[in-house]
């Protein structure tokens, strides 16, 4: 399972870049695998300020749809619209071309909330 040690995680499944005060984010590596195939990625929040854990989107894969939840406070500035194209990019290349949204942080100490890529080894098994 392909877990990167450079990037921060929550409990529900998603992965976070930081860079300054924009973070990307996207769903794991374990978060894909266990919807199955991707069919659809919906993010109606562009341009929207969000608390964390909000609800960003959703994700749809041939068996299930997924709620998308917000890692940190802040405003949607950006979404892959890629995905509309090719939302299998979330399957082939999560941590990549499968990104989702970038957002500008509102609360920078939310950051020291999200796990580190040990932790969510532990919280996976993996």
């Amino acid at each position: 399972m392909n877990i990167p040690s450079n990037l921060k995680y929550t409990k529900d499944h998603e992965w976070v870049l930081i860079d300054g005060d924009t973070a990307t984010v996207g769903i794991t590596d374990f978060a894909q695998k266990e919807l199955g195939d991707i069919v659809y990625v919906e993010v109606e929040t562009l341009d929207q300020t969000l608390d964390k854990d909000e609800v960003f989107g959703t994700v749809e894969a041939v068996k299930t749809v997924s709620d998308l939840f917000l890692p940190l406070s802040g405003e949607i500035i950006e979404f892959n619209d890629e995905l509309e194209r090719n939302p299998e990019d979330v399957n082939s290349d999560p941590y990549g071309k499968g990104w989702m949204v970038k957002i500008k942080i509102s609360n920078a100490a939310e950051v020291e909330e999200l796990l580190s890529s040990d932790a969510y080894k532990q919280l996976i098994g993996a």
